[in-house]
């Protein structure tokens, strides 16, 4: 998700941000949540996995608008 920001940005937003922690690192459970979902590991059924890859999308949008704000 933020592949192309210099590592440092990144860890001054996590040491700064404890939100912005927060939300990526249930970003990043959902993420893996949804992948086990999709290949059968972890049993769900559909609606729960929409769910899921809603709340992990308005997660990555929350993620995206709050770095950019702190760092512009």
């Amino acid at each position: 998700m933020f592949e192309g920001q210099p590592q440092a940005d990144l860890d001054a937003v996590f040491q700064s941000h404890p939100e912005f922690r927060r939300l990526y690192h249930h970003h990043q459970e959902l993420d893996k949540k949804v992948m086990d979902a999709e290949l059968g590991v972890l049993p769900i059924d559909d609606t729960t996995l929409s769910q899921m890859k809603r709340e992990k999308l308005a997660a990555k949008d929350r993620l995206v608008r709050m770095y950019d704000t702190l760092h512009h």
